[in-house]
């Protein structure tokens, strides 16, 4: 099994274009499930042995570990997703992870920035060295175009049309979209671009990264992780905040003014619509607040409870 694993995370590598982040989540849940089925058996049973009944064992493992059940749901998603490599090689007939069905509980709600937060956080970079410039551009162009960091990082200067106004994303799966450069990104990222071409180690060459590093070379999601981390300590705004985090900062202020769901799943590059609904719950607050403010008899509600309760 341990070989059918390594195909498995190459296949999602080469062939579905996954994050390094993807590779790493998959990695760490088949080991839980080897290492698992290890102790079951005292052996490493190969994929076409695995049977229903283990795999419902190892999931009632996860629930007795007290795991919550977002993650129980990515580790069945992993489950599905190797077992279906494995009918794609041959190895089996059958999915055994196919009849597994994900545990109830409300999927949390991505953490996001306010816009009052976000400017902060934009302008956070200094202007006056390269380095300031290219964290700026990152920022900008991350929430302009509501990009994942692998995204980011995975730029090319072929990929930016600073006339159009757009870009070129190469997502998930290998699937090409085009991400919207706002004109404060596109301002942002002409400054770093100016200065980037200044840099001895810089060489103009097909593909060249848009995101460097100080040798010249490609930036890498944990590097844009660990930049990330020194602003928020110099700002003190929420520590929870990640690169995604720009992400659902970009979709929810989309939808909070009055953006429809189907362009931000378009934007986003969602497969599925139901990706994209989440964000609508965190808008209720935002339409509360408008209802209230806008329905005649929205705020006659408490009075009127209070008058009723009065003896």
């Amino acid at each position: 099994m341990r070989t059918t694993t390594a195909r498995f995370l190459q296949y999602l590598v080469s062939e579905r274009n996954a994050s390094e982040y993807t590779v790493k989540s998959y990695r760490e849940d088949l080991t839980s499930l080897i290492e698992y089925l290890l102790k079951l058996r005292g052996r490493c049973p190969a994929p076409e042995e695995v049977t229903i009944p283990e795999l419902r064992s190892y999931v009632a493992a996860l629930h007795e570990a007290e795991y919550l059940p977002s993650t129980i749901s990515r580790h069945l998603a992993t489950l599905r997703g190797f077992f279906r490599f494995c009918q794609r090689e041959g190895t089996i007939e059958n999915n055994p992870a196919k009849v597994l069905r994900n545990p109830r509980g409300g999927r949390p709600l991505p953490h996001f920035l306010t816009t009052e937060d976000m400017d902060v956080l934009l302008h956070a970079p200094p202007i006056d060295t390269p380095m300031g410039l290219r964290d700026r551009a990152i920022f900008e162009v991350t929430y302009s175009g509501g990009l994942r960091v692998s995204e980011v990082v995975g730029l090319s200067d072929e990929d930016v049309d600073f006339e159009e106004g757009v870009m070129v994303i190469r997502g998930k799966g290998k699937k090409e979209r085009l991400a919207l450069l706002g004109p404060y990104a596109a301002q942002a990222l002409q400054e770093w671009l100016r200065v980037r071409i200044l840099h001895p180690s810089f060489q103009k060459a097909p593909a060249v990264p848009v995101f460097t590093n100080k040798f010249g070379t490609r930036l890498t999601t944990r590097s844009v992780g660990r930049m990330l981390e020194k602003y928020l300590k110099q700002t003190g705004l929420d520590s929870r905040t990640s690169p995604h985090t720009l992400r659902h900062s970009f979709a929810t202020h989309l939808l909070d003014r009055g953006a429809d769901i189907r362009s931000v799943q378009e934007l986003l590059g969602h497969k599925s619509l139901e990706t994209t609904q989440i964000y609508t719950h965190l808008t209720t607050a935002k339409l509360l607040e408008v209802y209230q403010r806008a329905h005649p008899r929205a705020g006659l509600r408490e009075t009127t409870i209070q008058k009723e309760k009065t003896p």
